[in-house]
C-alpha cells in the first residue's frame, strides 16, 4: 500500500518536491503558510489541511520544507503541530536546513511520542528541486530512511545515510562551507578574466571541462556572466545557514577562518541590497560593483 504523505512548506523548494510525489501518485496532503502557493498542487490532485496537525492526522509519513529552527519547532511541536496528531511510527523527515543541536533535541521530543525524525537537508537548489535531482543529506535511524526511500528518490538522485540525529544538518553545514567557498572563488577568478578583457563566457566554456569545473562554475558562471541575479537560493537565506553554522561551529570549538572571510562578502551583498537576489549577486560584492 503507498504510503500517505502529508507535505508542509510549499516554496521555492517544496513546491516541486510535493510535486514530484504526486507525480509518482502518492497520496499527499499539503499544508503551506501562503495557500496560493499549494494552488498548483491542490490542481494536481494534493489535498489541502489547515494545519501541520490535519494534515499529519491519517499520514505515514510526513515531509517538512520550511525556512529556518523556529519553523520547524512550530511546525512540529508548536500549537496545531505534527506532535498533536501523528500515530506513533510516523516518519518526519525534515527537509529544511536547521540547527543540528535543535535537531537532535526535536529526535528526542518526537521519539517520546514513537515519532521518528529524519534530518535530511538539501542541496541542489531549485534547478535540483524541478528536476529532482537533489542531494540529500540523511540523519536518523538507517531503518526509518530505507522504508522511506521511495520518497526520497522521487526528488532525489543522491541520498547519503551521514549518521544519526543531527547527522544530516551538519552535513549540510560541511556542504555550504565548500558551496559558498567555491562560489566566491568563481566569482574572484571571473573579475580577473574581465579585468584582463576577456570573454567571460569564453573563459567559462575553457575552464569548465577540465579540473576547475564545479557546479559553481557550470550554473552559476553564466548568471554571472549575463548580470542574471534572479534568485534559484536567496543570499538572505544563505546568511541565515551561515548563522548556523557559526553556532554549530561555535558550540564545537572549532575554528572557520576561511569561512569568516567568505561570509564578509556575503555580508557585504547582503547590506548592499542583493539579500532576496541569488547567491551569484556576490560576484557585485568581490568584483567591487557595488
Amino acid at each position: 500500500m503507498s504510503q500517505r504523505i502529508a507535505f508542509i512548506g510549499t516554496g521555492i523548494m517544496g513546491l516541486p518536491m510535493a510535486g514530484h510525489l504526486l507525480s509518482k501518485h502518492f497520496e499527499v496532503v499539503i499544508h503551506s503558510r501562503t495557500r496560493s502557493k499549494a494552488i498548483a498542487l491542490e490542481q494536481r490532485g494534493a489535498k489541502w489541511a489547515d494545519s501541520p496537525a490535519d494534515a499529519t492526522r491519517d499520514a505515514d509519513v510526513v515531509c517538512i520544507c520550511v525556512t529556518d529552527t523556529p519553523d520547524v519547532e512550530r511546525v512540529l511541536v508548536g500549537a496545531g503541530g505534527v506532535i498533536e496528531s501523528a500515530k506513533p511510527g510516523t516518519i518526519v523527515i525534515d527537509h529544511s536546513t536547521i540547527s543540528p543541536i535543535a535537531t537532535q533535541s526535536l529526535a528526542t521530543r518526537l521519539a517520546a511520542r514513537g515519532l521518528v525524525l529524519l534530518d535530511a537537508p538539501l542541496s541542489g537548489g531549485d534547478v535540483g528541486a524541478r528536476n529532482g535531482t537533489l542531494s540529500i543529506m540523511v540523519g536518523g535511524e538507517k531503518t526509518a530512511l530505507e522504508s522511506v526511500m521511495m520518497i526520497l528518490q522521487s526528488y532525489g538522485k543522491t541520498i547519503t545515510h551521514c549518521g544519526g540525529p543531527g547527522a544530516g544538518q551538519f552535513t549540510k553545514l560541511v556542504n555550504q562551507i565548500l558551496v559558498t567557498t567555491n562560489l566566491l572563488a568563481v566569482c574572484e577568478a571571473l573579475k580577473f578574466a574581465r579585468a584582463a578583457g576577456l570573454d567571460l563566457n569564453t573563459t567559462l566554456a575553457a575552464t569548465g571541462g577540465g579540473a576547475a569545473a564545479s557546479w559553481q562554475l557550470l550554473n552559476l558562471g553564466p548568471k554571472i556572466a549575463a548580470g542574471d541575479y534572479k534568485p534559484g537560493f536567496m543570499i538572505d537565506l544563505l546568511m541565515k545557514d551561515l548563522r548556523i553554522l557559526n553556532e554549530s561551529a561555535a558550540v564545537l570549538n572549532v575554528p572557520i577562518p576561511l569561512h569568516e572571510l567568505v561570509q564578509s562578502f556575503f555580508l557585504k551583498a547582503q547590506s548592499t541590497g542583493h539579500g532576496r537576489d541569488g547567491t551569484q549577486a556576490v560576484f557585485d560584492a568581490v568584483a567591487g560593483d557595488d
